[in-house]
């Protein structure tokens, strides 16, 4: 069998159907963008290759001006865009075009709504923009061969985009890709010199790699226009946009940048160019983009800056140079003390690295920093985007803390409301005289933490408490430990004195209580037994009967939970029962003389107060059976 006879028949991955389906509907009012989409693609196989004939100069075989063309046929209605880069193989050109090749795909096309342009401003995410041809296109041929390959192992893919491709192996004597786009009727707009021209300006002039096509001809003999032998010239810029002076750069070229590198269809939230000298010297050019990734919470995602020596393209994704709790920036760095043999390995351990990381994190935080001096609102909207993800530099970006701190933003009894939050030094500026604490009380999700009883005492005396429901608050916290000379504290811990607010009769009758109430509790006791840690008057307590109360230095009901659902054998914590002994039904308790009614009791406000955190019970049906009974008794008399 030949090599041209090696051709099959596939059907594409079910989630490159739906994303067909999605890109040709959603984005036909900007459809021209699948010009910039292919460009960035070739662009990129130009990097990988200079790249690769690093250690390999024969990878050029000759050829080694690398150029992207572009050129149409009118009478065929095709589109062709080529380039001499890295070019793909057989198995390449499957996984790359026939399969999504990233965690959560499914799950998030699921969500995908109605709402078109909302829709299509998250497609790019995927780092599919090849499938944007169809949106002009009712068929696309991919001719290509990757470089080192022989010249009768190319590969020639084709579809009309209806859920089934053709792959076959042909023989192709340059390496590289050709994209050929068989134009739908109705976009002749697409065969015009000008127009191409035009968009090659608008969205891609940024691109390092010459942008070539047929010089426009000036016969106006038709005869002698087919005739004519025409040179290829350079559409555009064809420089690194990040070496240029930022006074000569205009904020659409910026733009038009990230969403070449990014392959995003929206402007970013912000960006910082920036070339820092002195030991090293190195080139910045950061976004954060306007919407978090869908896959930010994907452990197994590539993330990081592309990396340049000289301007030469090293690899994509250097995680290195960045700290995971910035993971969302996109963009690049381009040093010149780095060797051109660098690789991720090395980069790990590598002084400049270190150098570089350090750098890009001062500069991402001055960004943010002058963000918040000038622009609350877009502070509030990236706040709103990426915040939990910020919470974790608290974690593990000491040398940082203070600085994150003075970033972090939370939910607070100042409001009552989450879309209205907070910054701890509007805490601190609202602290009553006499406050020593930083108050906050951690919980599984908004509504549960407002309406926690461990906040009554603190509402009726008008002390603020910072309400935090997101899973990694709790460990954020335990880091941060203090801001501005005050020590943070967990309102749901240990013990909490509010001394400094009660003057001299309030403390005379809470002394009187704790003695009055030391049967009760030594009942109480004795009935829940190994349950609790102890059982203990509340002072925090005006409304609810009971709560419970963990270890100061302990782990959260709700952190406990987590780890379980993790997989992690985790122990139940005994905490402290506290009670409110002016609550009708403690007072009831006090008055009750058949134990086993009593002994229900106290096993039902153990149980709201394990509730009341979000927690589970380990016998609802006993808890069932137990308000029932108790709810009948009473109803009796």
């Amino acid at each position: 069998m030949s090599a041209t006879e090696i051709k099959e028949t596939r059907s594409f991955q079910t989630e490159v159907k739906q994303l067909l389906d999605l890109m040709i509907h959603s984005l036909y009012s900007n459809k021209e963008v699948f010009l910039r989409e292919l460009i960035s693609n070739a662009s990129d196989a130009a990097d990988k290759l200079r790249f690769e004939a690093l250690s390999n100069a024969e990878l050029y075989q000759g050829d080694a001006e690398l150029a992207i063309r572009i050129s149409f046929d009118k009478e065929a209605r095709t589109l062709t865009l080529s380039d001499n880069g890295i070019g793909m193989n057989r198995d390449d050109v499957i996984s790359n075009i026939g399969t999504i090749a990233r965690s959560g795909t499914r799950e998030f096309l699921q969500t995908m709504t109605s709402d078109q342009v909302k829709d299509a401003n998250l497609i790019g995410q995927f780092g599919v923009g090849f499938y944007s041809a169809f949106i002009v296109a009712d068929q696309v041929t991919l001719v290509t061969r990757r470089a080192g390959d022989p010249e009768d192992q190319g590969t020639r893919w084709q579809s009309r985009g209806d859920g089934e491709y053709t792959i076959e192996t042909v023989h192709r004597p340059a390496r590289g890709t050709d994209v050929i786009l068989h134009l739908r009727e109705g976009e002749d707009e697409f065969l015009d010199d000008w127009r191409l021209r035009s968009i090659v300006r608008k969205f891609s002039d940024h691109v390092p790699w010459p942008i070539l096509m047929l010089a426009t001809s000036q016969e106006s003999d038709p005869e002698k226009k087919k005739s004519e032998e025409r040179s290829w010239e350079t559409v555009n810029k064809a420089s690194a946009l990040w070496m240029r002076p930022r006074n000569e750069i205009e904020e659409q070229e910026y733009h038009d940048f990230y969403k070449h590198i990014a392959h995003d269809f929206e402007p970013p939230m912000t960006y910082l160019h920036a070339r820092l000298e002195g030991k090293y010297e190195y080139t910045l050019l950061l976004y954060i983009p306007g919407r978090a990734p869908f896959d930010i919470w994907d452990r197994d995602r590539k993330q990081g800056l592309k990396l340049y020596v000289k301007r030469v393209f090293i690899m994509d994704a250097a995680e290195q140079l960045l700290p995971r709790y910035l993971r969302f920036v996109r963009g690049l760095v381009d040093s010149t003390d780095l060797p051109l043999n660098i690789s991720r390995e090395i980069l790990q351990h590598n002084k400049v690295a270190e150098a570089i990381r350090k750098g890009a994190v001062n500069k991402i935080l001055g960004l943010l920093e002058e963000m918040v001096s000038n622009n609350s609102e877009q502070y509030a909207l990236f706040w709103k985007t990426y915040g939990i993800v910020m919470k974790e530099g608290g974690i593990e970006d000491h040398g940082n803390r203070e600085r994150l701190a003075k970033l972090y933003r939370f939910a607070s009894t100042h409001t009552n409301t989450s879309d209205q939050v907070h910054s701890l030094a509007d805490y601190v500026a609202r602290m009553k005289p006499g406050q020593q604490h930083i108050y906050y009380l951690n919980g599984d999700g908004f509504a549960a933490v407002k309406g926690s009883p461990h906040l009554e005492i603190f509402r009726r005396k008008d002390v603020e408490v910072l309400l935090m429901y997101d899973r990694i608050d709790e460990w954020m916290a335990s880091q941060l430990h203090e801001f501005d000379g005050k020590e943070l504290h967990s309102v749901a811990k240990g013990d909490v004195d509010l001394s400094w607010l009660a003057d001299e009769e309030e403390k005379k009758i809470q002394e009187e209580q704790a003695e009055q109430a030391k049967p009760l509790l030594e009942r109480i006791t004795a009935v829940l037994g190994d349950a609790v840690s102890s059982v203990r008057i509340s002072q925090r307590l005006t409304d609810s009967p009971a709560c419970l109360i963990g270890d100061e230095y302990g782990m959260s009901m709700s952190i406990e939970k987590l780890l379980r659902e993790a997989g992690q054998n985790t122990p139940v914590s005994k905490r402290a029962l506290e009670i409110n002994t002016s609550h009708p039904l403690v007072l009831r308790m006090q008055s009750e003389t058949d134990e086993q009614r009593f002994s229900d009791w106290c096993w039902v406000l153990f149980d709201q107060a394990v509730l009341s955190e979000s927690g589970q019970l380990n016998e609802p049906a006993a808890f069932v059976r137990r308000i029932n009974e108790l709810l009948t008794a009473l109803t009796k008399g």
